[in-house]
């Protein structure tokens, strides 16, 4: 027997409240058609500084970019509240394609593997001549990590006030490598040659820090105000002084800033994209094996090194093969 006033109800007039996930799931994402171009300038806990327009916009990342990172010197599309006013947040809704990305490897002091920057075409390697003494080592690291990129190296040398930059000068020029040299106080010369070989250009200095970065940052484009460290007198090291990457405008060009670094993991380079770094070598692999890892006992490097004296550039070469998953700073 039928409830009272139920029974002239049948299957038809009941309702069916449909369950979570009923809605019949999509690839199709929003176009975002009228979404601002910016260039991210820096990266925060999950906000991201942005210009577009000649101003700069604080933006999150959108659920639909997933777990895809965005990294300084992207390009990207910005759509919500992109006026830029005080308390407003946009959405980056799309990472364009990059022409470039410097990585480095998880290793002992950095877990994960990053992008350091991208889209940058020049990558400047600042090395300091004394105070703290040359890591040529690392200088190496940064070298590999460059051309891996596709960015053109250029070696900057300063405190020559403090050292001579002879024998670091004589050890790269093998590799036809641009080199520029400063001292304290900069020369007006000398900064006139820094901000041409800047100019037009996406360049990211990189460099161990008490280097002196955040100081030529400071001459060249004096608003940022980055914070100048010192050197640990008793282990030669500097202090951290810069937290995270930023892009300054400088001209027509950017200049990227990047946290002083004792450690650049190259794991993710191979063997062969690490010999292929040490130009001034190249002739020395001619007679080596099919194969040959530059490593093993009988490699044909041993002999022309002795012969050419480049025993040194090829024990940096060996110690870049054998640490790829770790760092040598020095």
């Amino acid at each position: 027997m039928s409830p009272p006033g139920y029974s002239r109800l049948d299957e038809d007039d009941v309702r069916v409240r449909p369950g979570r996930g009923s809605r019949p799931r999509t690839r199709r994402r929003p176009a975002h058609s009228s979404a601002v171009q910016g260039f991210v300038t820096s990266v925060d806990r999950g906000r991201y500084g942005c210009m577009a327009d000649g101003r700069l916009i604080v933006a999150m990342k959108a659920r639909e970019l997933g777990r895809n990172s965005v990294a300084v010197g992207d390009r990207v599309a910005l759509a919500g509240d992109t006026s830029g006013a005080e308390g407003a947040l946009a959405r980056i809704v799309r990472v364009e394609p990059r022409t470039s990305a410097l990585r480095r490897s998880a290793d002992d002091t950095d877990p994960a593997e990053r992008i350091i920057v991208a889209n940058a075409d020049q990558l400047v390697i600042v090395c300091a001549l004394a105070s703290p003494p040359p890591r040529l080592r690392f200088v190496d690291r940064c070298l590999v990590a460059a051309y891996d990129a596709g960015l053109d190296p250029l070696l900057l040398l300063t405190k020559a006030d403090l050292a001579s930059p002879r024998r670091v000068r004589a050890l790269y020029r093998p590799l036809g490598l641009p080199m520029l040299t400063t001292r304290r106080p900069l020369p007006p010369r000398t900064l006139s040659r820094v901000r041409n070989v800047l100019a037009g250009r996406v360049s990211v200095l990189i460099g161990q820090s008490g280097v002196g970065k955040s100081t030529l940052v400071n001459t060249l484009v004096p608003e940022a105000a980055r914070s100048v460290g010192t050197v640990n007198p008793v282990t030669g090291r500097g202090r951290h002084t810069s937290s995270s990457a930023v892009a300054l405008p400088l001209g027509s060009g950017w200049l990227i800033d990047t946290p002083g670094l004792r450690g650049f993991g190259l794991g993710h380079v191979s063997a062969e994209r690490v010999a292929e770094a040490f130009g001034d070598l190249a002739e020395g692999t001619v007679s080596c094996p099919p194969g040959c890892d530059h490593l093993s006992p009988g490699c044909a490097l041993d002999a022309w090194a002795r012969d050419h004296h480049a025993e040194a550039r090829l024990d940096s070469l060996r110690r870049l093969l054998r640490s790829r998953e770790g760092t040598s700073p020095d």
